[in-house]
């Protein structure tokens, strides 16, 4: 029923500083193992991992034909990004993907951006586009694609959206972090945002070099072991305070490699957000909306510890598996895969999931409505989840009555209209009325997911939000999810 300051259920909302530097390190330390390896042995690389079984859906590869390495070259931007463009070719794409079990691939331009004044700019991101539509026909089923716009000029940008959405048939389109110093969330991008929202687009972000940027530290640690981390974050942070995705909730926004150091730095994000919001520094941010429509590829630096971390943040079904295809080589990307495929086999929190994360989940958003749900187990496991939690809410003491009558009139159509809603219970405390408890519990963290983008729920938030001086949400851990179902007799 509630949004805004969530405690996240999760050992991260509460780290200490301690363990906040360890992972932090541990990020950087698995991203430099990962470009390491692909100058070791293939031997040793491979050794110790089962064979694939499993066709994945690789959301994160990169296609870098000649017309764009020719293009860069043109413009002195071959190492813009601090290191050498790998070489590619769609046909030794297609003979990893048969060795490594990838049934179709997504693919997305790689950094940098195309350079030029804004006619050439948009010229040749045209042949492009063209280009990453010519290799979908010629070969269906194999690859999907997400068209690269011309930015930082917004009206080609928005453009070429509607050329490639409609005309070329993309299934996506891909956003770099910042482009020229246009970062991702400023005003000037609402309008993109808004042709898209209203395509209901998948949106495919992925790190540039940021600017401005220190050179001297860019050479001392390379852009992809680091810094492509904190300019993800960096962007999806800029996003979440403007409230972009909850303002264009029919986006479907995936953040890669592994979500950079957003479960670190969310946390600290809504903890300092009072503070800053009494300094008038940033408004009101509707973290649960903002958080619902976003996805997390796994290339790079996967593990089940990162997974379970990206789950402080999300649910299972909004994990995707991603290669990186071409920055490392095949043989360690074939291994990663399998080791993936491994541990997700043998933990057993994470085994339910596994072919969702490697192809259901990335199926089932990209449209294919004959992906197969979970299985039984993880149905099972999802049910036993229910979202708890106690909403301290105080408003104002002369719209108390005004904020119960709203209160009761949502309780009243979430519990008539949503099945995934078992209580929603307002009380008062005794020795101050303006100080309100709610206890709410959803059948599953989807069924609250839903919840918020009902009308009845949309019409209570603006209603009510003048009146609420403070909410702070509570997650609780039940006891005993069964009796929760025998208590209040619900079918869901």
């Amino acid at each position: 029923m509630t949004t805004s300051t969530t405690v996240f259920p999760s050992a991260i909302s509460a780290a200490s500083e301690a363990s906040t530097y360890r992972y932090i390190m541990n990020r950087i330390i698995q991203f430099a193992f990962f470009t390491i390896m692909e100058f070791l042995p293939y031997t040793w690389a491979t050794a110790q991992v089962t064979s694939p079984d499993t066709t994945a859906v690789d959301v994160h590869c990169h296609l870098l034909p000649t017309d764009y390495i020719d293009h860069l070259r043109q413009h002195d931007a071959l190492l813009e990004e601090g290191f050498p463009l790998p070489k590619w070719d769609v046909t030794e794409q297609l003979r990893w993907m048969d060795e490594a079990g990838i049934g179709t691939a997504v693919l997305t331009l790689a950094a940098p951006q195309p350079h030029g004044a804004p006619k050439e700019n948009a010229a040749i991101v045209r042949r492009l586009n063209e280009e990453a539509a010519r290799i979908k026909v010629s070969l269906p089923g194999r690859f999907k694609f997400c068209a690269t716009l011309p930015l930082p000029d917004v009206q080609a940008a928005i453009d070429e959206a509607i050329y490639a959405l409609d005309v070329l048939h993309a299934d996506g389109i891909k956003l770099a972090t910042n482009v020229r110093g246009q970062y991702l969330g400023v005003p000037e991008l609402d309008t993109l945002m808004a042709v898209l929202n209203a395509r209901r687009a998948i949106v495919i972000l992925h790190p540039h070099k940021p600017d401005p940027v220190n050179e001297t530290v860019m050479q001392q640690t390379p852009l992809a072991m680091q810094e492509y981390l904190s300019e993800t974050t960096r962007a999806v942070a800029n996003m979440i305070t403007r409230n972009v995705p909850a303002r264009y909730p029919a986006l479907r926004i995936v953040v890669p490699h592994c979500g950079a150091y957003l479960p670190m730095a969310l946390p600290r994000m809504k903890a300092l957000t009072p503070v800053m919001q009494q300094n008038g520094l940033v408004g009101a941010i509707d973290w649960e909306r903002n958080l619902a429509g976003l996805y997390y590829d796994l290339a790079g630096a996967h593990s089940p510890e990162v997974i379970r971390l990206i789950l402080s943040l999300t649910t299972p079904d909004h994990l995707l598996y991603g290669s990186d295809f071409p920055y490392a080589a095949p043989h360690i990307l074939t291994a990663s895969l399998r080791r993936m495929k491994q541990y997700l086999s043998d933990e057993p929190d994470l085994a339910p999931w596994r072919d969702a994360i490697l192809c259901g989940n990335a199926r089932r958003l990209f449209g294919d409505t004959t992906a197969s749900q979970p299985n039984v187990a993880a149905k099972t496991m999802i049910d036993s989840f229910l979202l708890v939690r106690l909403a301290e809410i105080e408003v104002y003491p002369e719209a108390v009555n005004t904020y119960m009558e709203a209160a009761h009139r949502v309780m009243q159509a979430s519990l008539a209209e949503e099945r995934g809603v078992i209580c929603l219970f307002p009380n008062r405390l005794k020795e101050d009325a303006t100080r309100i408890r709610i206890l709410e519990v959803y059948a599953s963290d989807e069924a609250y997911r839903h919840h918020i983008t009902t009308p009845h729920f949309l019409r209570y938030k603006a209603e009510t939000q003048a009146m609420v001086k403070s909410l702070v949400l509570h997650d609780l851990t039940p006891v005993d999810s069964a009796t929760i179902r025998q208590l209040f007799a619900r079918d869901f």
